[in-house]
């Protein structure tokens, strides 16, 4: 039997092409822990524990604590037993999601490599071709927002997801400018919005109103209360049409539970940066139960990321909408391992399959 090495862990700073703005804070710096995986047969594979507005106890130098807390337990012991090792770190340290998540990727895929199977393979080789959409920060100064939307619109994206803050005129300024410009350039484009818990429903409807007044087309809407203002999404449910997706509000499989049996969303936002492996599955299924959308996501992280979340979305055919952009934000290459970035789309390589 396969057993695990070493666990090693460093540090990553990348600067972001444009700074990263949203209700929920500012940020120009994308700032990981990478975890390497070492097993005793030569095998080693890698996951990513990013850093997040959402996850405010998950700093660089908490992640680094929890990880030298658990990682000597998880020395010498048999990969095939990792999921349960996770299961218990997640239940033990539950204001680290990300922490436990990224650990739970590198596991992932070094007890795939120990037996020979495919990550891409693994979700069910379904699409070998994706497309993303790409963020639109809430950016108030013309200059930079001019020079992102150019520099998307330049790169072949159609679907622009526009973080919105919940004041409402500032946020109808933005949409307003953004749509203009998109409908001066492309002849076809799909605009999302990203609450990140700005809003109150209130003024989420009344803002919804005022889009429909000047006949925007919105195709969701994605987390736009308190993640824990379930009265409120009630409400929003009730009193609108525009399609609400959450993401903040859905960590795992029970949290992906309540939401279905309240009936207050139409899809959820499944990111394996917040939900690892087994989560992300539970929540899919539940999702599907329930005959939820699906929406696939990112935190800003480096293509050690999102790459789980590109084989998620590819192997599985599952999503009906894709929101893997983050490594547009940062300088990088066009290959990594068997994906090409061909922006917007993600490539899958079926050679080995």
């Amino acid at each position: 039997m396969t057993h695990i090495k070493y666990i090693h862990i460093k540090e990553v700073i990348r600067p972001l092409k444009v700074l990263f703005s949203t209700s929920l804070g500012k940020k120009n710096l994308i700032k990981s822990i990478i975890v390497r995986v070492g097993l005793d047969n030569d095998i080693e594979s890698i996951g990513e524990c990013p850093t997040s507005f959402v996850s405010r106890f998950e700093d660089l130098n908490s992640i680094k604590n929890v990880l030298k807390k658990i990682l000597p337990q998880l020395l010498n012991t048999p990969i095939d037993l990792y999921k349960e090792k996770i299961d218990s770190f997640r239940n033990d340290y539950r204001n680290f999601p990300m922490t436990i998540s990224g650990l739970e990727v590198a596991l992932f895929r070094a007890y795939l490599k120990a037996y020979d199977m495919d990550e891409y393979a693994y979700w069910g080789a379904n699409l070998n071709r994706i497309e993303t959409d790409i963020t639109i920060p809430f950016i108030t100064e013309k200059e930079p927002l001019d020079r992102w939307l150019r520099y998307s619109i330049k790169k072949g994206f159609r679907i622009f997801k526009v973080k919105v803050s919940g004041k409402i005129e500032e946020d109808m300024k933005l949409l307003s400018y953004i749509q203009s410009l998109l409908s001066d350039s492309l002849s076809d484009f799909k605009i999302r919005l990203d609450g990140n818990q700005g809003f109150t429903a209130l003024n989420l409807i009344k803002f919804l109103e005022k889009i429909e007044q000047k006949g925007y087309k919105i195709q969701l809407v994605e987390q736009p209360l308190l993640k824990d203002d379930y009265k409120g999404m009630e409400i929003i449910k009730k009193n609108t049409t525009t399609p609400i997706i959450l993401d903040e509000t859905v960590f795992n499989g029970d949290d992906m539970i309540r939401i279905a049996s309240e009936g207050i969303c139409d899809g959820v936002n499944i990111k394996i940066a917040k939900s690892g492996i087994s989560e992300s599955l539970r929540i899919i299924e539940i999702a599907k139960k329930h005959s939820l959308k699906l929406m696939v996501g990112c935190m800003t992280e480096t293509m050690v990321g999102l790459s789980a979340g590109i084989y998620m979305a590819s192997g599985s055919g599952a999503f009906d909408f894709i929101d893997l952009d983050s490594v547009y934000y940062i300088h990088h290459r066009n290959i990594y391992g068997d994906i090409q970035l061909k922006s917007p789309f993600f490539n899958i390589s079926t050679d080995k399959i």
